[in-house]
């Protein structure tokens, strides 16, 4: 709205300009205005350029800022994933979850299936399948962090002396099922800070699919059950680009 107010603003000034040459200057005398009237030019267009670079330069930085981000989130997530395969629950001590990578081990399982003969009564004998679940080794944790940084997971890349939110809690997915959730967060806010303000706000009122909904950037939910982020396809996608790379 400033830029489009700064605008007119030098709009009117040409016009008026141009009504005093026309108006009152002798003819030796209106090489002057010309070149005011060439500077407020050359100034419109600055205006008009900036207005149209600013949120086209502000669009690739956030990606660039938030792409840090969402991959912190998502060592988080991994690490929050393994702890509930271990556990059956989910944590919120951070420096518990980091010493758990570094030390815990992984059952490995295999899932076979037998044939029982089962007497139902009266003689009769029937075939029943089962499927049996033998745990035959373990393996660490820490193997599915290999070249991850999951040492700093919970610093917010780009935002000194600030880590993410980490909560845990439970969410009633059927009547008698209760589940653990988690959730990892941070302010876009911060993420954003040093930008254009009015742009920032319109980044914390995003609700396009294509787009890092809300005020936050977050993986995971104390509302639902889930261990997906709140950012869209696009973030996944650039990761797979880099490993392909």
């Amino acid at each position: 709205m400033s830029l489009l107010l700064m605008i007119l603003g030098a709009v009117l000034v040409a016009v008026l300009v141009a009504f005093v040459i026309v108006k009152y200057l002798p003819l030796n005398l209106r090489w002057i205005p010309s070149i005011l009237l060439l500077v407020i030019a050359v100034y419109l267009g600055t205006l008009i350029y900036k207005g149209v670079m600013e949120p086209i330069n502000f669009n690739k930085q956030k990606v660039v800022r938030f792409a840090k981000v969402v991959e912190k989130l998502k060592i988080i997530r991994d690490a929050e994933v393994k702890y509930y395969d271990v556990n059956g629950v989910y944590t919120k001590d951070k420096a518990g979850l980091i010493k758990f990578i570094d030390t815990a081990q992984l059952a490995i399982t295999e899932t076979k299936t037998i044939v029982e003969k089962e007497n139902r009564g009266g003689g009769v004998i029937v075939d029943v399948e089962k499927r049996v679940v033998d745990t035959i080794g373990y393996e660490p944790v820490l193997k599915y962090f290999k070249n991850k940084d999951y040492k700093t997971m919970f610093s917010v890349p780009g935002v000194p002396n600030t880590e993410f939110e980490l909560e845990i809690g439970n969410v009633e997915k059927l009547p008698g099922l209760v589940v653990p959730t988690f959730r990892a967060r941070t302010p876009k806010e911060g993420v954003l800070e040093g930008m254009s303000k009015s742009l920032i706000k319109q980044e914390l009122e995003a609700i396009e699919t294509d787009q890092i909904k809300g005020e936050y950037v977050s993986v995971g939910s104390l509302e639902e059950v889930t261990t997906g982020g709140n950012w869209p396809p696009s973030y996944d996608k650039r990761d797979s680009a880099k490993k392909e790379e």
